[in-house]
């Protein structure tokens, strides 16, 4: 029976290209979610968009003295360029900026207002004399009161997780003119977080299957009492309120962010022709809703997201929040104001799009940070992608198109234990990645796929179809048959990691259509492999690169390899 699944994805900021952190973060694991749940038959609806009216898009407006929306066009079609180049494939990937969400944020704040659940008070917000203006959030700087982490800002601490208010930093400063912001009452609009402490903490007791970062930052949270947190401030830039007197105040981007991955679907709904397509996804009980997000943003997606939907009501929450760590770069945090990153962007104009997807899983930080090195990505390129699984491929396929005449082998001998054996491994493949994709484990997944063509190398090895053919030419074929048998089912296995070399050697084994539409089914993709069938000449799945390459990127870091 096919499920429905619905996939959010953090929201970039689009005040800036993506680096490969932000990959490792959550978008390669929630497409490699996305595309093993197409391929299972399931019904997939994944969504995301430019976050633009978060401050780091107004600080590169004033930084560049253009207005916040052209620098909003700019990043919005870089990224989008970039999902195609890397084959991250959302079924929308829009804007905040945008009537619908614009509509939908609106709703959203009224019914909450009018169930008691949005209340209006003063607070004190940061306001720079010299810039003579309230401060937003980030504009404010200071040292965290948790952690004493100097760098903390006005709405987070990036170091230790904790959610803030500027008043809470310890020698707050503002961020454009380095001076002592003062403290003035200003009236706004507060959700009352509290209200949901309780309910929060039931509905989480029930999932057991969330990673434990997750599930342990959130209860911390919860156990530590929720305050009721302003989700309006002083600004022009973002989503008007949807009440008179209010012109010069509009909905916080951390309270509207969110909502986007409601508005979305509504949006993709419209533009498929049937409006009310999205309730299946948002009121359905029966589907189940995942958030792929970096581990700064757990609380947001873990406590404060399921708390609005709770009190806008009917609609689903989350069933999981399958949160990464952070990547690292050469052993340093990504920084985007030291330019400490290697942009995407960058790294495609250079390298095909694969070995990245495959290194940033193999290495996924999962349940703890881990570090990219440019050393350890031409290792694993040469080592494992090459040598490893490519240079299967091409053996078996270049040697078989040669001596077959372009065909799978006919006439081939009767298969025995070794070949039985090989293709059972192949099977145990295709259900242990099965299990370990549908329970979001992405690196044990990919390590089960390459444990199988090492079991297939090893079988050749032994095998040796390449010296049995000046002897026996069927036994050879036997061989040579049941080892793009296991390379079938491969192609499968690393669809959802390695589109790109999935679909070329789709085609090497003489199919047309997607590799993506092939059956997650170990028996049918035997069968599939016919005698007689046809193959294409075969090329290289991957190219080897010279050790320079690290010393190369390295030096454009200004590290040593």
């Amino acid at each position: 029976m096919s499920e429905r699944i619905f996939i959010g994805v953090a929201w970039p900021y689009a005040n800036g290209p993506l680096h490969m952190g932000h990959i490792a973060g959550c978008y390669l694991a929630a497409d490699i979610f996305a595309r093993y749940h197409r391929m299972k038959g399931n019904e997939v609806l994944m969504v995301s968009g430019s976050d633009a009216h978060g401050t780091p898009i107004t600080i590169r407006a004033d930084q560049e003295k253009v207005e916040p929306q052209v620098v909003l066009e700019r990043y919005h079609a870089l990224f989008l360029d970039t999902w195609e180049r890397l084959g991250i494939t959302f079924d929308l990937f829009t804007t905040t900026h945008t009537d619908n969400h614009q509509r939908v944020v609106q709703d959203f704040f009224t019914r909450l207002l009018e169930a008691g659940y949005i209340y209006p008070d003063t607070m004190l917000l940061a306001y720079c004399a010299g810039c003579v203006r309230f401060l937003p959030d980030r504009y404010v700087e200071g040292t965290c009161p948790h952690c004493a982490n100097a760098r903390a800002r006005g709405d987070q601490c990036d170091s230790c997780g904790h959610t803030l208010d500027p008043i809470d930093l310890v020698n707050p400063r503002c961020s454009i003119c380095g001076e002592t912001p003062e403290f003035r009452d200003s009236e706004h609009f507060f959700l009352r977080l509290s209200a949901f402490q309780d309910p929060l903490l039931e509905w989480m007791a029930q999932y057991e299957h969330w990673r434990p970062n997750v599930a342990n930052s959130t209860r911390g949270f919860l156990h530590g009492g929720l305050k009721d947190r302003a989700i309006t401030r002083d600004l022009t830039w973002g989503v008007p309120l949807p009440l008179d007197g209010y012109e010069g105040k509009r909905i916080y981007v951390w309270f509207e962010a969110v909502i986007g991955y409601l508005s979305a679907a509504i949006e993709w709904a419209q533009r498929n022709g049937d409006g009310s397509e999205w309730e299946s996804f948002w009121k359905d009980a029966n589907t189940r809703s995942y958030y792929f997000i970096g581990k700064d943003n757990i609380p947001f997606h873990s406590i404060i997201w399921p708390a609005m939907l709770m009190g806008y009501g009917g609609l689903n929450l989350p069933y999981d929040v399958p949160a990464n760590e952070f990547l690292s770069l050469e052993s340093r945090k990504f920084s985007t104001s030291q330019d400490w990153a290697v942009w995407v962007p960058d790294y495609l104009d250079r390298y095909d799009p694969d070995p990245l997807r495959y290194l940033l899983s193999i290495n996924m930080p999962e349940t703890g940070d881990t570090d990219f090195s440019w050393a350890e990505f031409v290792r694993r390129n040469n080592d494992e992608l090459v040598a490893t699984y490519g240079n299967l491929v091409n053996r078996v396929l270049r040697f078989t198109y040669r001596n077959f005449d372009g065909t799978i082998p006919p006439d081939a001998a009767a298969p025995g234990e070794a070949e039985q054996a090989l293709l059972d491994t192949a099977r145990e493949a295709m259900a242990g990645v099965d299990n370990s994709l549908a329970h979001t484990r992405f690196r044990a997944g990919i390590t089960q796929a390459f444990s199988l063509a090492q079991e297939t190398n090893r079988y050749l090895d032994t095998r040796a179809p390449w010296l049995a053919i000046r002897e026996n030419r069927a036994d050879a074929a036997c061989s040579l048959t049941t080892a793009i048998k296991a390379i079938n089912c491969l192609k499968v296995l690393l669809a959802p990691y390695l589109p790109f070399s999935s679909q070329k050697l789709h085609e090497f084994l003489g199919f047309d259509g997607s590799a993506s539409d092939e059956s997650w089914d170990a028996d049918a993709l035997f069968d599939a492999i016919r005698p007689g069938g046809p193959l294409r000449n075969p090329a290289a799945l991957y190219t080897k690169l010279d050790t320079e390459v690290a010393e190369q990127e390295s030096g454009r870091l200004g590290v040593p390899a």
